[in-house]
């Protein structure tokens, strides 16, 4: 699933690909479920015409904001993309949706797992507004992780996914940051000592930080694998120190990495690192 900097780098890659000031001039929906809200006909009707005057970023969510007063909320969920290509190209059985723009070129939603969906509504805050705070926003300090985390009693790994309490993080980045701050997955939110707190909010932005440099990670060449807007694959999984390295030596002590499941989700350590508490 596209997390923080795999979104990202997609906003920015729409961003300097100048769709900005595009109108839609029609809109084609070939799977009606990638539509959430409303039914085809009306999703089409109400975006057509409209003009993108930004896009942006909130937690996983890529925002267009469009003229004067919509915005299309898209989560590519497990296996989406968007593809900025020129119109009247032949159609893949996995583009689910074709919006149409006034200087000839379409935005494709390719969602081969048919999980990802499209939301047009009034307002954006209606449904951005559940996500927590954005992790490498200036807000968001190690006293406030420490507080979120204070407050509850959960194991770390379902704490960290839960988009509620921080926005844009996943399995990726989750298992690389309890890596570099040493936390095992199952250590329970509130027995985090100060020191702890203050290692684990470094390693966050650490390694969202290193995977935005690094344009996303890029997994394998399969139909669900990460790419940006061009096909372009990120390469950020060279960078990884645990995630998908069952097996592997660990970067710091040279232990076998090992695989674990931790709230019903695949999840990689090195277990003299990460001691299990």
């Amino acid at each position: 699933m596209p997390e923080l900097p795999e979104v990202q780098t997609i906003v920015d890659d729409l961003l300097a690909a100048g769709l900005p000031g595009a109108a839609v001039t029609a809109v084609a929906v070939h799977w009606p479920r990638s539509v959430a809200g409303l039914n085809v006909c009306e999703f089409a009707e109400r975006l057509s015409g409209r003009r993108i005057s930004g896009i942006r970023r909130r937690g996983k969510f890529i925002v267009f904001d469009l003229a004067p007063d919509l915005h299309l909320l898209v989560h590519l969920r497990m296996s989406g993309r968007l593809l900025l290509v020129a119109g009247g190209g032949e159609l893949s059985p996995h583009q689910h949706v074709i919006i149409a723009l006034d200087d000839g070129r379409e935005l494709r939603f390719h969602d081969p797992r048919k999980f990802g969906r499209m939301y047009l509504v009034a307002e954006a805050g209606e449904r951005l507004g559940r996500l927590g705070p954005e992790p490498l926003a200036r807000g968001f300090t190690a006293r406030r992780l420490a507080e979120g985390l204070g407050g509850r009693k959960r194991s770390l790994k379902p704490l960290l996914l839960d988009q509620s309490f921080i926005a844009g993080l996943g399995n990726i980045y989750v298992d690389e940051a309890l890596w570099d701050a040493r936390l095992h997955p199952c250590r329970r939110s509130d027995s985090l000592a100060a020191g702890e707190v203050v290692a684990l909010h470094r390693a966050i932005r650490k390694v969202l930080r290193r995977g935005l440099r690094n344009n996303g990670t890029s997994l394998g060449a399969g139909q669900s694998n990460f790419n940006s807007i061009g096909e372009k694959p990120g390469s950020n999984r060279e960078a990884l120190r645990v995630f998908r390295r069952t097996g592997l030596a660990c970067p710091r002590c040279r232990s076998p990495i090992a695989r674990i499941i931790v709230g019903q989700r695949s999840t990689h350590i090195c277990p003299r690192c990460q001691t299990a508490p």
